[in-house]
């Protein structure tokens, strides 16, 4: 199909896909017990971050959390270290709606931002543990393989907050290293993820 604006074909099916870039299925992994940490690492079980693909990006699918009131966070590391301390910058905002109608917010969150700090950063903020409660959402890492430029990152986490709210969280930032990332590893702020999906992809340049 093609793009026609005033009768001119501006862009065809294939031109317009290609300025998209392509989205590649790298790896799916489904909890099937509890676990305190997922762990996505270059060259280990079929998992490729490096600089095969310039943009990476992560989607979680109904993370369960065993403990009420949490954040899902990542954190990254380099080489073989399984420290997960990198230095990160970033920024968050969050917008808040009760079931009730009430509190709607939108505000910065300054207790979910670093300042070069070495902690895990927020990607989901206060979600329930509820039979029917969890987190979905994406995370977003541009070149992380780049051996000039620090490493950006953008995402955002929605959640059935713990207090009966959709809460969503938007981050952004960068992990402020030269050297190329090799690992991400994601978890709650406390307890184990009792159950979900997050998969993984490779955005193509074209």
């Amino acid at each position: 199909m093609a793009v026609i604006s005033n009768a001119v074909t501006i862009a065809d099916a294939g031109a317009f896909s290609a300025s998209l870039g392509s989205k590649v299925l790298i790896k799916t992994i489904t909890l099937s017990s509890a676990a305190g940490t997922i762990d996505f690492v270059n060259g280990a079980s079929s998992v490729v971050f490096d600089g095969t693909y310039p943009i990476y990006k992560f989607e979680f699918l109904n993370l369960h959390p065993a403990t009420d009131d949490v954040d899902l966070t990542f954190q990254v590391d380099v080489g073989t270290g399984t420290s997960y301390a990198q230095t990160i910058t970033s920024t968050a905002f969050q917008a808040f709606h009760g079931e009730n109608g009430a509190n709607e917010v939108v505000a910065y969150k300054s207790d979910r931002d670093l300042a070069q700090g070495t902690g895990f950063q927020p990607i989901a903020q206060d979600s329930g543990n509820g039979n029917d409660e969890s987190m979905s959402g994406e995370l977003t890492i541009f070149s992380p393989s780049s051996s000039t430029f620090i490493k950006h990152f953008t995402g955002l986490g929605t959640s059935l907050y713990s207090g009966d709210a959709s809460l969503q969280i938007h981050i952004a930032g960068y992990v402020n290293t030269t050297t190329a990332l090799t690992r991400i590893r994601f978890k709650f702020s406390s307890g184990n993820i009792d159950s979900g999906t997050i998969k993984l992809y490779g955005i193509k340049d074209s």
